[in-house]
């Protein structure tokens, strides 16, 4: 994309001013930590997963045994909190071989595929400009400076995208992903060669409504601020929400906070479409699952190693009684009090806080909607609510459902993503919004978090 002198001029002027300071790798002080700001929970490998608005990706790969080859990534994400440095994590988990990445470059979003001239910054692991990655192995990235964030506290931020570009030189074999982004990305054709440091839109003429590889980023941040991860299956996921519309109850919620607590607060979505607490027993790329790991066994690289987190919202299991799953009420709530046990026992004085599950009656789909499935939420939700196992409960079961009917309010069945009707098992944009209004700030809220002044 051809950028003109007086665009180009403007662009800048938009953008806090960049010093000579500002162009070296700032230098952590000792009141600064690594948060999380952004996680694609990764499953596969591509195609197995549940994506929404998925364009025909026959163009991108030639088949999924060879996933990638000598072609270009440009993953667009949104970070919930904003640091003058950053540092990405990539992902090799459901691979079956190793995978290279060069060519990889952070910058600021502008639209489509193209980034705001002058933003896009090289990245690097341990000093080199490549990295290879093993079979079930993740890599995380040196810290990369961000001049364009002079100021993090910049309320002109708060919204704003980054674009992670990267190379797979070879062919990468399966390839591990997050299949529902509701974010469109973008890849270059295979063959195409590094096309990474290209701030144009013309290298990356592929779009894509999923995430490859890259599975979480870091920003620096002050000490005193804080990541809450929203844990959960499709409904965190967001399905049927506006696609590049941020609308998921998770993005209401980050917005709240943000509107509070400045640029303290980050909110990061942990969700997988499909997902289950305690099903499958088994996950392998030879044994793939649309909803991925189960939630218990992707603990560890979805809220147990992200940086900085105080707080977990935990919203699942409405698929482990769907008959694909069919799990004991018994069983799941003994994989919860695992997994909160475990999560107490690796982050001192973290709150965990129970979302109660919506209502599936009159679902559309086979797996989902019948009394056997209701009758088990209900006996869940009362778990949650009642057990002490969480430290508060978010009740999203008094929001969406409709007293008169036992099923969701119909204000929130119709689709916001694709438009057209519901499937009576996930809210649209309208109920995201009431979910992400519904919480009680004070729940989640780090106690070290200082409220804006106005």
């Amino acid at each position: 994309m051809r950028v003109s002198a007086s665009l180009f001029l403007l662009l800048l002027a938009s953008l806090p001013p960049v010093t000579a300071a500002a162009q070296s790798a700032p230098k952590a002080s000792s009141g600064q930590k690594w948060v999380v700001a952004w996680v694609g929970s990764v499953q596969g490998p591509y195609p197995v997963g549940n994506p929404s608005a998925q364009p025909d990706m026959k163009l991108a790969f030639a088949s999924a045994e060879t996933g990638a080859r000598d072609q270009s990534f440009r993953m667009i994400v949104k970070p919930e909190i904003w640091g003058r440095e950053a540092r990405l994590r990539f992902s090799n988990a459901l691979g079956t071989k190793p995978v290279t990445f060069d060519a990889v470059y952070i910058g600021l979003h502008l639209t489509s595929s193209a980034l705001i001239p002058g933003t896009n910054r090289p990245v690097a692991f341990g000093g080199k400009r490549s990295v290879t990655i093993r079979p079930g192995d993740s890599a995380w990235s040196d810290a990369v400076a961000l001049p364009f964030v002079r100021d993090p506290d910049r309320a002109d931020l708060a919204g704003r995208k980054l674009a992670v570009s990267f190379h797979v030189p070879t062919e990468s074999g399966p390839m591990t992903w997050h299949a529902k982004a509701l974010q469109t990305s973008y890849l270059s054709p295979p063959g195409a060669g590094p096309q990474s440091a290209d701030e144009s839109e013309s290298a990356f003429p592929i779009s894509t409504t999923s995430w490859y590889f890259l599975d979480a980023l870091d920003m620096r941040a002050p000490s005193d601020a804080a990541a809450i991860v929203a844990f959960g299956d499709s409904i965190t996921d967001g399905t049927l929400s506006t696609l590049n519309g941020d609308d998921r109850w998770p993005d209401v919620l980050a917005r709240r906070l943000r509107a509070a607590y400045g640029n303290r607060v980050s909110v990061v979505n942990a969700g997988i479409g499909g997902n289950q607490v305690v099903g499958p027993t088994e996950y392998s790329p030879q044994m793939p699952y649309p909803g991925g790991p189960s939630a218990v066994s992707r603990l560890e690289r979805d809220v147990l190693s992200l940086s900085g987190v105080t707080t977990v919202i935990w919203l699942e299991g409405i698929n482990d009684f769907s008959k694909n799953g069919n799990a004991t009420v018994e069983a799941v709530q003994a994989g919860m009090k695992e997994a909160v046990g475990r999560i107490r026992a690796r982050i001192p004085g973290v709150r965990v806080i129970g979302a109660t599950l919506t209502p599936a009656v009159g679902a559309n789909n086979p797996n989902h909607g019948f009394p056997e499935q209701d009758e088990k939420r209900k006996a869940l939700n009362e778990f949650i609510r009642a057990s002490g196992v969480f430290d508060g409960v978010a009740d999203f079961d008094k929001v969406i459902v409709d007293p008169a009917t036992g099923a969701m309010k119909p204000e929130f069945v119709h689709n916001t993503t694709v438009g057209g009707a519901g499937d009576n098992l996930h809210p649209n944009r309208l109920g995201y919004v009431a979910m992400g209004m519904a919480i009680d700030l004070g729940l989640v809220a780090p106690a070290a978090a200082k409220a804006v002044k106005r």
